[in-house]
């Protein structure tokens, strides 16, 4: 490790030999003299933290785990037996909670004491032996840290609670943390650097003083660190077994989730190799090709060699040894069974590769997991009964897909998403429909490339031509993944963007977009995109709702919260690209309180064209002040417009408020309610060992339905005629319970549910097409045409990872509107029907007609 001038202490003293990198450390100077100088700084007696680190295994990182390293500036042994390292969130709202990692032994003068946390995807280097570990998945940029005597999880939300909960020893709010220390959080945390105190352990009960940022220096009670070539294990060392030993790698994967050889260490393992993975997580993949015939114990294993690039090759003969290990890369996730830190022997190249088991619509069982109620690691596998059964089953072995449909894009991340079940609930447009908590979709599979050739850019109903094989690996994101090493052929499927057709002049438009926080610092071609998705795909709507538009300077986090900058250029894009010049109106937040990205103050904004259509402004709206339903002259009206819902409740902590307005079109008034409800961070996932998964943050969604829910409904009280238009990121499926509430029991109309089943999605998420944008009306507006205009999610070149959405309400005496079905198409079609008491009558006379039939048939006549 180069030399940090935080951490004077650190003194790299790399012993010879490929398997050693441990740094040896001497005592903080601090500690070698009597006393400390009472003029000089305040050092802390006991146990501090002195070092905090979240960005393991993130882009750009090094390290693979996070940590948090603890320091003694005292002259005593400090005993952690029943204390506890805890973390909450930067921004903690309603559902944040404190995690913690109880701790044991103890923390020496002068000496570190290393706690490993959470696994990213990335890095190659890992951590000295940590002193203990824990699974807590730290934010790189902001968050809170605090050594607790006790091991129940804190409760406090706020730095004064904190500060008075006398179980905190010490605490550290880095980033943008609201929970922190003194005047302000440490600064500079980040993928690549964490923040720590100083050699001397100072500690002022300041954070934006006692900490700076830097490289991470994490050291073990051992005084062992990390140097330049990396920790812990260090690649295939030579000096392997001659022959095989008696373990195989069926012994090690065994029948469950779990190894039973985990911990231990074998030895002579045999194997052919079936796969190498030169970066990110560095290793690669064996296989017995000749197994022991249950279908329950994988053939294939994952071999881990850290820091170090493998020297093996596909079609190696190899014998292995090493520590078998379960590696968990998230928490929630399953396991990946590896072996670490190997010693490798090659008796043969160029051996013939084992046959790979074929994933198809027959091979893959329609049921996705067992439901245990908790975790599943302990379940015998029933791979002839459960799709995440069957790929556990055949982790690290050989499999093969062949002329599979691509239901995603191709990622930023060089993955994309197939299905080896063609008919499974199949999109309008070749993706896969998330219909139902019980349809996960068993068919999906996530590919990524370990081929020469990197993955194509592909959109959602392309096709994987021909045989795509490799070995079945497990990631934090998307689950499980095939490692192709040899990649089927891409053919295109011609897929395009829709546009739909202007409204007539009697036709309200009124849109939705999530533009995927839009600042005025994102290059042009973004707002030209996005400008471009407005004026033509939309048609240049009345009024486009839009969620996530940032602050002027992004994520820059310095206290701007204006976002006029970011509107100007948006605006002036769209007029560039043959729209209107759109006026605005939108309310900006408090600093850091709406969620989001640390610093960029994402907000919910309303653009109008004032030739179409009138915003009724009233004075006083403000990122505090609570809209309220008063009486007008003519009907209800709105005591602030814009004005936001109730913003004061804890249903909105840490996420953006709903913004409402009024709007007159044609005489008549609408109220309009953008909305951006809490995210789904936190959610167990489809894929991980916890089935069936806990949705723990539908919670806050609920809440915050009940607050639109309860606006609205005083809405309709007033004037059970009203207009009322809902809209915008529910981050909710249109089958929730979130959406069922908004819908008030039929009193709005829930758009979404309008549409056939094969066209109801907004967003792609793990090759799943689903909603998490929605529009609700009024049930008592009859006319009108909806339709999803699906310009994004599907595409590998997107402006945003929302699609748009748009309804057209007929306001005219005229045929102009819709048939209130959602006859929209997104290629600018619908069937322009009449209203809908007409096609009821209609659905009557045709029964009538029909048990006609029915008793003609039965009598005879």
């Amino acid at each position: 490790m180069p030399h940090d001038s935080r951490r004077r202490r650190r003194v790299a003293l790399v012993a010879a030999g490929a398997a050693t990198s441990l740094v040896l450390t001497p005592l903080p100077r601090a500690l070698a003299e009597p006393a400390p100088d009472p003029d000089g700084p305040a050092v802390a007696t006991g146990a501090v933290i002195s070092e905090v680190y979240g960005g393991g295994g993130n882009s750009g990182a090094a390290l693979v785990r996070d940590f948090v390293e603890l320091g003694n500036p005292g002259g005593v042994s400090y005993e952690l037996a029943g204390h506890s390292v805890q973390y909450l969130p930067g921004s903690p709202g309603g559902n944040s909670r404190w995690q913690a990692t109880p701790l044991s032994g103890t923390v020496e003068p002068g000496a570190g004491y290393l706690v490993a946390q959470a696994a990213g995807n990335g890095g190659s280097v890992q951590l000295p032996a940590p002193d203990t570990t824990g699974s807590i998945a730290m934010s790189a940029t902001t968050g809170t840290v605090a050594l607790v005597d006790g091991t129940a999880p804190l409760t406090c939300r706020t730095a004064a609670d904190c500060a008075a909960d006398e179980r905190v020893l010490d605490l550290v709010g880095y980033g943008s943390a609201v929970v922190r220390e003194g005047s302000g959080p440490a600064a500079g945390a980040g993928n690549t650097t964490s923040v720590a105190r100083d050699a001397e352990l100072t500690d002022t009960d300041d954070n934006a003083a006692d900490f700076t940022a830097g490289a991470p220096t994490p050291v073990n009670s051992a005084g062992e660190g990390i140097d330049d070539g990396g920790g812990g294990d260090d690649g295939e060392e030579p000096g392997g077994p001659p022959e095989a030993g008696d373990v195989r790698i069926h012994h090690i994967q065994g029948t469950t989730r779990w190894s039973p050889l985990a911990g231990r260490r074998v030895t002579g393992v045999p194997g052919v190799v079936t796969g190498v993975r030169a970066s990110g997580s560095r290793g690669f993949w064996m296989q017995d090709a000749t197994g022991d015939g249950d279908p329950r114990t994988s053939e294939g294993l994952f071999v881990y060699t850290g820091s170090a690039v493998p020297t093996v090759a596909v079609g190696d003969e190899v014998l292995v040894s090493g520590e078998v290990s379960e590696y968990y890369p998230a928490t929630g996730a399953q396991s990946i069974t590896q072996v670490t830190g190997p010693r490798v022997t090659t008796l043969s190249r160029d051996n013939e590769l084992p046959a790979p088991v074929v994933l198809d619509a027959a091979s893959v069982p329609d049921l996705w997991a067992p439901e245990a109620g908790g975790s599943i690691n302990d379940l015998v596998l029933e791979p002839d009964k459960f799709a995440l059964d069957l790929l556990e089953s055949l982790e690290g072995q050989r499999v093969e897909i062949n002329d599979t449909r691509v239901v995603s894009r191709t990622t930023d991340y060089d993955e994309l998403w197939v299905t080896v079940k063609p008919e499974e609930n199949r999109s309008a447009r070749g993706g896969v429909v998330y219909g139902s908590y019980d349809e996960p979709n068993t068919g999906r599979l996530k590919v990524m490339s370990l081929a020469p050739q990197p993955l194509p850019a592909a959109d959602a109903g392309d096709v994987l031509s021909g045989s795509t094989v490799g070995p079945l690996d497990y990631a934090q994101f998307g689950g499980y993944t095939l490692q192709a090493t040899e990649l089927g052929t891409h053919v295109g499927n011609g897929l395009t963007r829709p546009a739909t057709r202007p409204q007539a002049d009697d036709e309200l438009a009124l849109a939705t977009y999530n533009v995927e926080n839009l600042a005025a610092t994102d290059p042009d071609a973004k707002f030209a995109a996005l400008a471009e998705g407005v004026a033509v795909n939309l048609a240049s709507p009345d009024v486009v709702a839009l969620e996530e538009i940032q602050d002027d300077n992004g994520p820059v986090n310095d206290g701007t919260v204006t976002a006029e900058r970011t509107l100007e250029k948006f605006t002036d894009a769209i007029v560039a690209a043959g729209g209107p010049r759109y006026a605005w109106r939108s309310i900006d937040p408090e600093n850091n309180r709406d969620g989001g990205q640390p610093g960029g103050n994402i907000r919910n904004v309303f653009l109008y064209n004032p030739e179409r259509v009138d915003f009724t402004d009233r004075e006083g709206g403000d990122a505090t002040t609570a809209a309220e339903v008063v009486a007008g002259a003519d009907g209800p009206e709105l005591s602030v417009s814009p004005g936001r819902i109730n913003p004061g409740s804890d249903a909105w902590a840490s996420s953006r408020k709903p913004l409402v307005g009024e709007f007159v079109f044609g005489g008549e008034t609408y109220f309009l309610i953008t909305n951006h409800f809490n995210s789904k961070g936190g959610d167990q996932s489809l894929h991980g060992r916890f089935q069936p998964p806990q949705r723990t943050s539908e919670a806050q969604r609920h809440r915050q339905a009940e607050e639109v829910a309860s606006f609205v409904r005083e809405l309709h009280t007033a004037d059970p005629q009203a207009k009322v238009v809902n809209l915008g990121d529910f981050n909710d499926f249109e089958f929730s319970r979130t959406l069922e509430i908004l819908a008030d029991g039929g009193a709005m109309n829930n758009l979404l549910l309008t549409l056939p089943p094969e066209k109801r999605y907004t967003y792609i998420f793990d090759g799943n097409s689903q909603s998490l944008d929605n529009i609700l009306m009024s049930s008592t507006i009859e006319e009108f045409e909806y339709e999803v205009l699906h310009i994004n999610t599907e595409f590998a070149d997107q402006a945003s990872d929302h699609d748009p959405q748009l309804v057209r309400i007929a306001t005219g005496d005229g045929d102009d509107g819709g048939d209130g079905d959602g006859g929209g198409d997104g290629d600018g079609g619908g069937d322009n029907g009449g209203s809908a008491k007409d096609r009821l009558k209609e659905k009557l006379k045709e029964l009538v007609r029909d048990l006609q039939e029915w008793l003609r048939r039965l009598l005879g006549l």
